[in-house]
């Protein structure tokens, strides 16, 4: 766990308000429902393992973050991914140095925006993985990745 950087008094925090949200990237419906199925096993993979679901969808201007949990007084910054049995990666190996940084950045934007300055906080991913018949397997990797993005 490190203490996560807050975003610089300088920079603008823009906020994507919901009636703005739409479908950018003309995602489709299928996939859409398939990506709100593994964030729902993944808020409840992680409440049972103890962590508290602060948020969900959280939306900046620069990307969402999918999940925002507590777990005794840290603050963890989740992405979920999801991936069809079949691909030759699991979907954790999705969260690319990019990815990272970009999650690292809307981290530091949360933390301005919900003024929590000084806060302690942690980078994890949930891979949900889906086989034929639609069973989900969920799995959790705690401190995935630091802020350094190392």
């Amino acid at each position: 766990m490190v203490a996560c950087p807050v975003v610089a008094p300088s920079e603008r925090l823009d906020i994507v308000s919901p009636a703005a949200r739409g479908n950018p990237r003309g995602v489709t419906d299928k996939r859409q429902t398939l990506g709100r199925a593994a964030e729902d096993a993944a808020a409840r993979f992680l409440q049972g393992a103890g962590l508290a679901i602060a948020e969900r969808n959280v939306r900046f201007a620069e990307g969402e973050i999918d999940l925002v949990c507590r777990d005794n007084g840290v603050v963890v910054f989740v992405e979920v991914k999801c991936r069809r049995t079949g691909w030759d990666e699991a979907p954790a190996a999705a969260v690319s140095w990019h990815k990272q940084r970009r999650l690292t950045r809307l981290a530091q934007h949360y933390l301005k925006w919900r003024r929590l300055d000084g806060a302690r906080c942690r980078f994890d991913v949930v891979s949900v993985t889906v086989d034929p018949g639609g069973g989900l397997d969920v799995r959790h990797v705690r401190s995935a990745f630091d802020a350094a993005g190392d």
